[in-house]
């Protein structure tokens, strides 16, 4: 969810990405699947700016936030070479979307505000030629870049179920997503998937949110902690906020590492690792924060991997803000 203090996003990609900016469709053998992440705020945005800008033929973005003017100039200069572009923007927050829209549509891109069904449509994803699915779990306004951080995963094996959604969302259609390979969906079975993961967990749970409200994941964490797993918690104090929730965690065991809002690091991740080190790893990431919106309401998208390319980026960087964190107590 939006959060009332002001949030800041970023980018950063592999080496491969970051160079070249080459769609990873491109580099790997028809019917292979291939999967990177992004970690922000690391290395910028351009990696992503590269990925949205190695369209040829179509691009289908949904965004709970767009307020950045080099994307939406980027997405315009794809419309009128020729790359069908579509986008859909949450209606909820029509006040801070509103100037791209007008300035998108102006230019000839598809643009689309979220339907009703949905509290908020609080995804931020894109697929490229129909055949790369980028999942973040950061959106597209450029005042966050320098701060927040967040992930983004590139996935090929999954854009067609993606674009199934996508032409649903972006005309109103009533459709029943499929997980496909990987995928997550809010309100489909986003609780039901997350919990799985967490109550699967045997040996570590590494997590980064946003947003610890739900009980219903508060409690599967403590019984994680409770049945021996090692829980790491890396959160943002906003106005301890979730101070109930925290004492609650600490007493069960789990270790919680908070950033204060004034740092320079702000946790906009949704991420977890479970498992890692093991055959049984796990990596989650996507737009789902721990709140019943989120999983229940919302429109959301999230990626539940085995790929230890994804889990070997992202499991560093949340143990290395556990540790530059303050431990709650």
């Amino acid at each position: 969810m939006h959060h009332s203090i002001a949030r800041r996003i970023a980018t950063a990609a592999t080496a491969a990405l970051a160079l070249t900016g080459t769609a990873v469709a491109t580099a790997v053998p028809a019917g292979a699947a291939s999967y990177n992440v992004i970690v922000q705020p690391d290395q910028g945005i351009t990696p992503i700016y590269n990925l949205i800008n190695s369209a040829t033929s179509s691009l289908d973005l949904t965004v709970y936030e767009l307020v950045d003017t080099t994307a939406e100039q980027d997405l315009a200069a794809l419309e009128s070479s020729g790359v069908t572009v579509r986008v859909i923007l949450d209606s909820r927050k029509k006040t801070t979307n509103q100037a791209a829209c007008t300035y998108l549509a102006g230019k000839g891109v598809g643009v689309a505000w979220s339907s009703s069904t949905y509290y908020y449509t609080h995804e931020k994803s894109f697929v490229i030629d129909g055949t790369e699915l980028v999942v973040m779990s950061g959106n597209l306004t450029s005042q966050y870049y320098s701060a927040d951080r967040n992930y983004s995963v590139t996935d090929t094996a999954d854009a067609a179920a993606f674009e199934t959604v996508s032409n649903a969302d972006y005309t109103g259609a009533t459709v029943t997503p499929s997980d496909a390979d990987h995928l997550v969906w809010s309100p489909t079975d986003a609780q039901s998937r997350l919990l799985a993961l967490i109550n699967g967990a045997t040996s570590s749970l590494y997590i980064e949110a946003q947003e610890m409200g739900y009980a219903t994941v508060v409690n599967a964490l403590v019984a994680a902690a409770n049945r021996g797993v090692a829980v790491k918690v890396v959160m943002t104090n906003s106005s301890d906020t979730y101070t109930t929730q925290f004492d609650t965690l600490t007493a069960a065991g789990v270790q919680v590492s908070t950033y204060a809002d004034t740092d320079a690091l702000y946790i906009h991740a949704k991420a977890i690792v479970a498992d890692y080190g093991t055959s049984a790893m796990k990596v989650y990431v996507g737009s789902q924060n721990f709140s019943s919106t989120s999983l229940n309401s919302n429109r959301e998208l999230g990626i539940i991997l085995t790929s230890t390319v994804v889990a070997n980026k992202v499991e560093p960087v949340i143990a290395s803000d556990f540790t530059g964190g303050t431990v709650w107590s």
